[in-house]
């Protein structure tokens, strides 16, 4: 499904008082865009920019590793995939509010003030219940993805939906500057359609056993039902382009059918804005969504927005008395929904967007949009930033610093060699050919050492695999098998309990394996640096430790999550098979991936902690065996003393000035985020 389509930079369009869309010349676009570069657009694009230098200094490091010769297919491998990860990078926030909220206004405002047009349609409805991303992939170019319905009578989760981009209905935007064409596009996001309440079942829009208020409206035994399952809206919005992603999460109706966002969705955003209108106060549908869905995540920000205090403004009163209204209705607020008053922010996406066009600053400030930005700038780039110090400069650095110990331990057995020349000069063959009989007995001794280092490489190798084993995709089909047998495949909530405390007890299970095994692999490397250390004088590299915490709060959090979902009143009261099953396949899809990222990072610890070792020890038997052949060929000829020494002396600088190239690459790595 195709639109007609081209892209053009040179127009843009903004809102005139009437609603219509009206075109914007190149100077004023420009002089716009600039003036929108404030707030949390600034923070985000200071910390775009830290996130590309982190990854060009990483990229440097691999390329100077390769210069030197330390290249390790697996580990190079490993370093692009960092690299590539920094590059993709998002950073989301999820936007959470039940319908005639002013949602989509408040998108206008904090997001796309600087592009002077509404991009989400504000269609009302129960059944607009497309959840909608917004974000920006150059690859893909400006369009609207959309993921049918149908695919909800399939087991496949949306996430694993995105990996498989054939069963989306991509609508192009080829022409930007087209008011008229990215409506058409937008549009489709709200479509609905009429099923027969069987479809509607099997797409568990529907149950028959629920009241008419809780169920997709019905007119002569047909369902309304959205066209849409998910959408994403890819646009080269300029906060979009530096990494954000905006995720537009229809109220309870969609949260209640899809299991996925409240488990995943919302929880991987880093931070969740919860929408109520000043005008509606805390509904009971507002309510349910903050008690169900909301306040039930843990982890990241929840920030309450009090949306449409312009209705308290009131020109019969002064800002004293307007502002002690909203301050009371602030409080109220926090005590229905149990929240410190600091997380409630009062605004007005209206007069904020408004304000913005207009460059009012009055306007702006008495709006409260900058506050609300001030704290999504405080709250989101320095938790996102520490995100990627724990997850991607730990892992870096570490390497570096395993680099360096290799320069280091060269380091030394060139000035032990050169040590050792320099008292040759003025000495006779004799004292040489002694010399050479006890380097060749050095030599022939590490050589048997390197024997029985390559078979403690092989035992460790053995124990890494049964380490993996135990987070492999066969260990965890093993648990998914036990927990549909805990299930009694009943679906109930009783069931759901049954199965989820064997299924989390086996994932603590494994952690504690993996966690024994790494920590005898450990003692085992260890024990090895010690030795080199000790009886060869090689630098003392300390191994890294295997954190498995981030995954055990993950499962942490997943667990807390599907407690939560199934002590819900939903779920008590409705035990709605179809919305059990999707829950199951849910929390076992997140589950896996889980899996495989701890058992990716597995991997890699065992690499950056054994590789190492044992590239010492290659170098350190390379280093003898050349100062052997160097001093031979000095016993047959003492004018060659000369050379080796001169020789030594530039690799001696060499490797000095690869230590100061090694300092430069992890202050570059550890850099922190500007002001």
């Amino acid at each position: 499904m195709t639109s007609k389509t081209g892209v053009s930079t040179a127009q843009d369009k903004t809102i005139a008082d009437d609603g219509k869309v009206v075109v914007m010349d190149d100077f004023v676009q420009s002089r716009n865009a600039k003036a929108a570069l404030d707030g949390f657009a600034r923070g985000l694009s200071q910390f775009k920019r830290w996130r590309d230098d982190l990854a060009q200094a990483i990229a440097d490091y691999q390329s100077w590793v390769e210069q030197q010769g330390f290249s390790d297919g697996e580990q190079d491998l490993r370093v692009y995939e960092l690299i590539e990860m920094l590059q993709s990078d998002k950073l989301t926030v999820a936007l959470v509010a039940e319908f005639s909220r002013g949602k989509t206004e408040l998108l206008n405002a904090i997001f796309f003030s600087d592009y002077k047009q509404r991009l989400l349609p504000s269609a009302a409805g129960r059944t607009t219940m497309c959840p909608t991303e917004l974000r920006w992939d150059e690859k893909d170019g400006p369009c609207v993805k959309l993921l049918p319905i149908e695919t909800r009578k399939t087991a496949l989760t949306i996430s694993e939906y995105k990996r498989t981009p054939v069963h989306w209905t991509t609508m192009h935007i080829l022409k930007i500057s087209s008011a008229e064409e990215v409506r058409e596009a937008l549009s489709e996001i709200t479509k609905t359609k009429k099923v027969n309440m069987r479809e509607a079942q099997e797409l568990g829009l529907y149950d028959p056993k629920q009241p008419a208020d809780k169920n997709a409206p019905v007119a002569d035994g047909m369902v309304e039902v959205p066209v849409w399952r998910h959408a994403i809206v890819n646009f080269p919005n300029p906060l979009l382009k530096q990494g954000l992603v905006v995720l537009d999460t229809p109220g309870l109706n969609a949260l209640g059918v899809e299991p996925e966002l409240t488990l995943n969705t919302l929880p991987s955003a880093q931070a969740i804005l919860f929408l109520l209108a000043a005008d509606a106060g805390v509904t009971k549908t507002d309510l349910d969504v903050w008690s169900n869905h909301v306040s039930t995540v843990k982890g990241n920000p929840h920030l309450v927005i009090l949306n449409k205090i312009d209705i308290l403004w009131d020109e019969l009163h002064d800002d004293a008395a307007v502002a002690k209204t909203i301050a009371r209705q602030v409080e109220e607020t926090a005590r229905t929904l149990h929240v410190d008053r600091k997380a409630i922010f009062p605004v007005s996406a209206q007069k904020g967007l408004i304000a913005k066009i207009k460059g009012d600053t009055a306007l702006a400030a008495k709006s409260g949009l900058s506050v609300l930005e001030d704290k999504l700038t405080q709250d989101l780039i320095p938790a996102r930033q520490m995100l990627i110090r724990n997850r991607i400069v730990h892992e870096v650095s570490g390497r570096v610093e395993s680099s360096r110990g290799l320069i280091e331990s060269k380091l030394a057995g060139v000035n032990k060699q050169l040590g050792e020349l320099k008292t040759l000069s003025g000495k006779n063959h004799e004292v040489i050919q002694k010399m050479i009989l006890r380097m060749r007995a050095e030599k022939q001794q590490y050589d048997k050492e390197v024997e029985g280092f390559q078979l403690t490489k092989a035992a460790l190798s053995k124990q890494a695999q049964i380490l993996l084993g135990h987070l492999s995709m066969t260990s965890l089909d093993e648990l998914i098998a036990k927990t549909r047998v805990a299930m009694n495949e009943t679906w109930t909530t009783r069931g759901l309990k049954n199965g989820m405390e064997t299924f989390f007890s086996g994932t603590r299970e494994r952690m504690e394996k993996v966690s024994f095994e790494s920590d005898e692999i450990r003692k085992v490397v260890e024990a090895i640096y010690l030795r080199l250390h000790t009886e060869y004088g090689l630098a003392k590299i300390v191994p890294p430790r295997l954190s498995l915490l981030p995954f055990v709060m993950e499962f942490k959090k997943l667990e807390e999550r599907a407690d939560a979902f199934r002590d819900s009143p939903v779920t008590m009261m409705t035990e709605q098979h179809f919305v059990i099953k999707k829950f199951f396949i849910t929390m076992v899809s997140q589950a896996r991936q889980l899996f495989t990222e701890c058992n990716t990072a597995s991997k890699n610890w065992f690499q950056a902690a054994v590789s190492p070792v044992f590239a010492q020890i290659q170098q350190h038997k390379a280093t003898i065996d050349r100062s052997f052949e160097a001093l031979k060929k000095i016993h047959e000829n003492m004018d060659s003393l000369g050379e080796r020494i001169t020789e030594l002396e530039h690799v001696r600088q060499e490797l000095e000035k690869q230590m100061k190239t090694t300092d430069v690459l992890l202050e570059r790595i550890h850099r922190p985020l500007s002001g």
